[in-house]
């Protein structure tokens, strides 16, 4: 059993790495929040009733790069979201353990993919719909 769960050495050494990742998305975050409360001041093309008074080019630029700011900030709250649960799996002692077969999931993977709760195969076959064997 002792030898499907990573030591407190490495566990600590993947918390660190993780919280750098939700620190550096976090300080990512503020710029694009930043950017689109920017955008939303003192840009006519932004307020409903002068829409019609800019180019229709401009606002609906305007319009896109507001929705794609968006659509970048939930997506990297869902991935901080996942990270979290990582830490919470740190805490908990269940990081880095395959939630399908029970084994211990390859470092390589683990740094890569710090909020993997499968390994590969289980991965694999979970797409492929497989069963594992």
């Amino acid at each position: 059993m002792a030898n499907n769960r990573y030591n407190k050495k490495d566990l600590e050494r993947f918390r660190k790495e993780i919280q750098n990742r939700v620190d550096k998305l976090n300080g990512t975050m503020d710029g694009i929040r930043d950017d689109l409360n920017i955008n939303s001041k003192g840009n006519a093309s932004l307020a409903q009733d002068s829409v019609y008074s800019v180019h229709m080019a401009d606002a609906g630029t305007d319009s896109y790069e507001r929705e794609k700011g968006f659509h970048l900030m939930n997506r990297e709250t869902d991935y901080i979201n996942f990270l979290n649960l990582a830490l919470q799996r740190i805490e908990s002692g269940d990081f880095g353990v395959c939630a399908v077969c029970g084994e211990k999931i390859p470092e390589e993977r683990m740094m890569e993919v710090p909020n993997a709760t499968k390994c590969v195969s289980c991965k694999e076959g979970e797409k492929l719909n497989l069963p594992k064997s």
